[in-house]
């Protein structure tokens, strides 16, 4: 198969979202006969039909939809390129993308990311911080999309290299008035009887309570589902559920007067987090010295 054009792939991305190869040419300021004429070259370049021509436009066919995919995954690899080579030429002497857990995030990777860039010569480094649940994390650090990735130990890291980072301690939130909140220490079991707010299914942290509840023969019970602790947090303090929230998050809450935090006296609740990397031979130098400063933040 000849080389994919990446105008063409753009313009074919714009067919396929506004469904009209009229209004695609409008946004490209090109007139449709000419887009008509690029789709035309793009279905005998791959040898399949991509399109189906309705009364009021176009849909893509099932193997266009799934070009259609790789496409929008190709242009936004081609964007990458061009920032990162715009970072360059604008006097950027590195650029080290980072995948990171809600957990690293919202307790200390921001502030140590922060601390390495005031570093004496880190100031022509950039560090592009994205949060994903550690099974992406693995997956893009392992197809390349980033060079670090921190993540909970517990997460499968296929052929991935890792070195330790910090820790933290999960505990169990719930409102002032909840029967638990007389209590010092919880063990998970206990709250098991309670809904709770959780994190998106696929995040680490939910797969191993699911996995401890099955075990102990029940199931957790999801009120909410939330993608980050603060909003896990204002939950809790509206008295709708109980939470699994790390303690060194908790504790710097806002409105921390209408919560009780308990300590969950399980020995999983102390979590070890891992900055992963395919071969620490092969990064950049920039990237090198990110998981060099990192990897000195480890407890011994």
């Amino acid at each position: 198969m000849r080389d994919l054009d990446l105008t063409t792939l753009r313009l074919y991305v714009s067919v396929c979202e506004t469904g009209n190869i009229a209004r695609a040419g409008e946004r490209a300021n090109i007139v449709g006969s000419a887009i008509s004429k690029r789709l035309a070259q793009l279905e005998d370049t791959v040898g399949t039909r991509l399109l189906l021509r309705k009364r009021h436009g176009v849909a893509p066919t099932a193997a266009g939809q799934t070009l259609l995919e790789h496409a929008r995954t190709m242009l936004d690899s081609a964007a990458r390129i061009e920032r990162d080579m715009q970072g360059f030429a604008a006097g950027v002497r590195g650029q080290v993308r980072v995948l990171a857990s809600v957990s690293a995030l919202a307790e200390s990777l921001a502030d140590d990311v922060a601390a390495f860039l005031q570093l004496p010569g880190h100031a022509n480094i950039q560090v592009d911080l994205e949060e994903r649940v550690s099974p992406e994390i693995v997956r893009g650090v392992r197809d390349g999309t980033a060079s670090l990735g921190v993540c909970w130990d517990a997460a499968g890291l296929d052929i991935l290299q890792a070195r330790p980072y910090r820790s933290d301690h999960l505990c169990i939130v719930v409102p002032r008035g909840h029967p638990l909140a007389a209590r010092e220490r919880v063990r998970f079991e206990d709250t098991l009887d309670d809904e709770h707010v959780s994190l998106p299914v696929n995040s680490a942290v939910q797969v191993m309570l699911q996995r401890v509840a099955g075990t102990l023969g029940r199931s957790l019970r999801h009120r909410i589902v939330v993608t980050n602790f603060e909003a896990a947090l204002r939950v809790v303090r509206a008295g709708l559920a109980i939470s699994v929230v790390p303690r060194e998050v908790a504790a710097s809450f806002a409105d921390l007067a209408q919560l009780r935090l308990l300590h969950l006296d399980e020995p999983w609740a102390q979590r070890r987090f891992i900055v992963c990397f395919r071969d620490a031979q092969a990064l950049p130098p920039a990237a090198q010295l990110l998981l060099d400063h990192l990897s000195s933040k480890a407890h011994p």
